[in-house]
């Protein structure tokens, strides 16, 4: 059985309406979940240096693909 914990926090209005908005969630309980869910599954939230790890692959995956569009 899972163990689930009440928790609060206070936030700005326009952070919870970008977070529905970018989740596709209309209300904030579900907004929520599904962030928390994203972060703690994403491989970049486990590297230290997150943006520069998802920056160079980005890079890596845009030249591969240049790089097969010359072929």
């Amino acid at each position: 059985m899972a163990k689930i914990m009440h928790v609060q926090t206070v936030l700005m209005v326009e952070d919870i309406d970008a977070l529905k908005a970018k989740t596709g969630e209309t209300n904030t309980k579900d907004a929520l979940a599904k962030a928390v869910s994203h972060y703690l599954e994403c491989e970049y939230t486990q590297v230290q240096n997150m943006w520069t790890t998802k920056l160079e692959n980005v890079v890596k995956n845009r030249t591969k693909g240049i790089y097969q569009e010359e072929k």
